[in-house]
């Protein structure tokens, strides 16, 4: 190699050694200063070229670069006090023939605190990263759009164009209807329709975290916070949704003194882990399902009317089976399809019979009982042809009456205590309406409609 080549080669290092944020320190294998890059000097208020051929320690004093030299021991993401900040410090061995010829210091001009929201980052990704790999494990149900709407009827049609219309904004959505309407895909559906669909879809059901865990699981938890918190922290649900969508099913579940805390986040959009104290913004779109009355839940006492209007602000009431029969059959052969499928068995086909008792059924547990259905008469079918005879046994028009006796006599049997508990509270009351809806612990609007109910 040429001299002028080998010039320009130690040129173009010095020029990138000068140009990085950090302080650069290369020490001989006694700890002499060979090379003291410009950033580090303006950092000390030092002119850079006089420090050559001085002992690392007469320069920086708590310098360990000839400590290193003499182990040879690299040192990695140490911290370095320097005029009165902690530094992250790298100090490695260069090496030669098994032997150490110099050391080579690094300095980040940062302050060890920006560890702690490096170590914050990290926390959200390791979450993030749990939750796509649940998520991956059950692909059916992140990938539904509204091309997986499978309907005939006018009545999903139009909610379907609603639902479009409502993807094209961040508006909170609260999606109604019975268990088993399909309300999770159509959350799904216009997540993967909005400018979001690129970012995460984070479900949370109210109903199925325990009460105790529900506040650290919506909001994150800081290392420490409570016995059993995870030594690092932990990102919370709507931490997670950053930039994407936060679905909230059976949010009617969500206990009375968690709703408040709820209200500020969504209003608010930044919130503390449990056990923190730095605000987090987040950027998420809200969807929330219910398959409860939340206006009688707020008459009662028991949701937040706050709240409940902070959710309701595009409503989307998703019907029951039973008021588009249209639907049945097109749903039932769908959902059989995919179950051949799965199973590895033949094409099957649906015999008229069949047919007709599937669309004659009221279907109170909606497409989640229809699935039920398929995968039950699948079990048994022995041809390739399902017939009525191969449907399940209360589904025949004969045995319906007997297939849910013990629900229906639940339901009277509820409604006859309740009956005779507001008559006793009228009679303690002596007619005094506000005092009974008191001592029945609902309110008096409530109270005025039970009392039309049962004709009192």
């Amino acid at each position: 190699m040429s001299e002028q080549l080998l010039q320009e080669r130690v040129e173009l290092l010095e020029r990138i050694l000068n140009g990085i944020h950090h302080g650069v320190m290369v020490t001989d294998a006694q700890g002499m200063i060979i090379y003291f890059n410009e950033p580090y000097g303006r950092f000390l208020g030092i002119d850079p070229a006089k420090q050559i051929g001085r002992h690392c320690t007469e320069v920086v004093e708590n310098s360990r670069l000839h400590i290193v030299a003499n182990t040879g021991q690299a040192e990695i993401n140490s911290t370095q006090e320097l005029q009165g900040h902690e530094m992250i410090a790298q100090r490695i061995p260069i090496t030669k023939d098994g032997k150490v010829v110099a050391v080579f210091g690094q300095v980040m001009f940062k302050d060890v605190r920006d560890l702690e929201k490096l170590a914050r980052k990290l926390s959200v990704l390791e979450s993030k990263v749990q939750l796509y790999e649940k998520e991956l494990l059950d692909l059916r149900s992140t990938r539904y759009t509204f091309d997986s709407i499978l309907s005939s009827s006018s009545a999903i049609h139009a909610l379907k164009v609603q639902a479009m219309k409502a993807a094209g904004k961040s508006f909170p959505v609260l999606l109604t209807g019975e268990s088993g309407t399909g309300k999770e895909l159509f959350a799904q559906a216009i997540h993967h329709a909005s400018p979001r669909k690129m970012q995460p879809f984070v479900r949370v059901n109210c109903a199925a975290i325990p009460r105790e865990l529900l506040e650290s699981e919506l909001l994150g938890y800081e290392k420490g916070a409570f016995t059993g918190a995870r030594s690092g922290g932990k990102a919370g649900k709507f931490e997670l949704a950053h930039q994407g969508t936060i679905f909230l099913d059976e949010i009617g579940e969500l206990p009375l003194d968690m709703q408040p805390k709820l209200l500020r986040v969504l209003e608010e959009k930044e919130f503390e882990r449990v056990g923190g104290n730095k605000v987090i913004q987040s950027d998420f779109r809200l969807i929330a399902a219910t398959n409860e009355d939340l206006e009688q839940r707020v008459e009662e006492g028991s949701f937040r009317m706050d709240l409940y209007y902070r959710l309701n602000v595009i409503r989307l009431r998703l019907p029951p089976l039973r008021e588009r029969p249209e639907d049945i059959l097109p749903l039932f052969r769908a959902l059989l399809a995919e179950a051949v499928e799965e199973n590895g068995m033949e094409e099957l086909d649906v015999a008229k019979d069949a047919a007709r008792i599937l669309e004659s059924y009221d279907w109170p547990g909606n497409v989640r009982e229809l699935k039920n259905v398929v995968e039950r008469t699948l079990s048994m079918l022995e041809g390739r042809v399902i017939t009525s005879e191969d449907l399940p046994f209360f589904l025949q028009p004969g045995h319906r009456e007997s297939a849910r006796p013990s629900e229906t006599r639940l339901r009277d049997a509820q409604g006859r205590a309740e009956k005779d508990a507001i008559v006793r509270a009228l009679e303690q009351s002596r007619g005094n309406k506000a005092q009974a809806a008191r001592l029945l612990g609902i309110h008096r609007t409530l109270l005025y409609k039970k009392l039309k109910k049962y004709g009192l």
